[in-house]
């Protein structure tokens, strides 16, 4: 049943599945705008419930039988940002001020408060933040006030289009700061990364799965070579890093869970996966508060050495530099942005 990403379809879509279908075992769709309307109907029923990539969306309804497929942590605001401000903070000379600039949205509050902690936490001051709409397809007068302020860093939380939008303007604008990127969705598909291209230089954002070889965990490669071969027929994203491996550990934790208790109870699965340790294409999980995962592994990387649109260069591990956790690193920062973003030919060690 497919939601369209519409929260106002989701409980309509639940109701059916719990009572009228009858269904053994239900799983969440994607993000926020899929799990979150979901779970007061699940609560009710008293469900075992996974969802996919949702942030921050047990924190209201504090729900012992949910987990969440993600590797934010159980802190995913400060985690999906923290990368991002470590690495600037290691720098020399070490950057003091920064600009925040997010989508006026309800997806944008935890990581631009988890920006907010990192910066004080980094002994960052804040000079300036702006919110914008959605609607918004005009980013070179935000790009210039940032500019104005004479901000080291430009953090930004958006989502697909304006991060397409963003970059372009970033670029258009020649934008001069020391570090740019931080919690922007779109980066890590790979039609827009096909799109941006060589836009795409010295940009420091997340991911969550990457082709560099600490993260070949035992049966992703088969599963990534699988998913290429159907995915331009089925007309979805040409490369699968950001959402497919961790939608296919989804399923992972299921039947690992329904395999280890013979059961298809939900409070026995959701005993069973409280305490356990899974074993998935995406690492070893495990679960902690609020149904995270009990410890964080956000990627922090740098878009290095892009060339052209091609889709080829983003399976070459050296255009996609892991610079955090520093014991899945790839590769190292080049800085400041205007380096990075200008071709710097400093490859990094894989």
């Amino acid at each position: 049943m497919d939601d369209q990403t519409n929260p106002k379809l989701v409980p309509g879509i639940y109701l059916n599945l719990l009572t009228e279908e009858k269904t053994d075992l239900i799983i969440g769709g994607y993000g926020d705008n899929s799990i979150k309307p979901a779970m007061p109907m699940v609560i009710e029923h008293n469900r075992f419930f996974v969802g996919l990539m949702g942030l921050a969306v047990n924190q209201e309804f504090n729900y012992e039988n949910y987990f969440a497929m993600i590797p934010t942590g159980p802190n995913p605001g400060t985690a999906l940002t923290e990368g991002f401000f470590s690495v600037a903070a290691k720098q020399n000379p070490r950057p003091e001020t920064v600009a925040l600039l997010s989508a006026d949205a309800p997806f944008s509050k935890s990581p631009v408060q988890g920006a907010k902690e990192n910066c004080s936490k980094n002994g960052m001051m804040i000079v300036f933040e702006e919110t914008y709409p959605l609607s918004e397809n005009d980013f070179s007068p935000y790009i210039r006030r940032v500019q104005q302020t004479g901000a080291d860093i430009l953090f930004m939380c958006s989502y697909v289009s304006d991060s397409v939008a963003l970059i372009r303007a970033i670029n258009q604008e020649d934008l001069q700061v020391k570090q740019v990127g931080g919690a922007m969705i779109g980066p890590q598909n790979g039609s827009v990364k096909s799109e941006l291209g060589p836009l795409l230089n010295g940009l420091v954002n997340y991911e969550y799965w990457l082709p560099v070889k600490k993260l070949m965990y035992p049966g992703v490669v088969e599963m990534i070579e699988k998913y290429q071969a159907r995915a331009q027929q089925e007309g979805t994203d040409p490369l699968g890093y950001y959402v497919a491996p961790m939608a296919y550990a989804q399923l992972q934790i299921l039947e690992q869970a329904i395999t280890a208790t013979e059961s298809l109870d939900d409070s026995t699965l959701a005993a069973y996966t409280r305490d356990a340790v899974f074993h998935t294409i995406a690492g070893e999980v495990k679960f902690g508060k609020g149904g995270g995962w009990s410890e964080p592994r956000v990627l922090t990387v740098q878009y290095q050495h892009l060339t052209d649109h091609s889709i080829a260069q983003f399976k070459n591990a050296k255009t996609q530099v892991v610079l955090l956790p520093e014991d899945l690193s790839s590769g190292t920062l080049i800085y400041p942005y205007t380096k990075a973003k200008n071709g710097a030919h400093i490859y990094s060690t894989i």
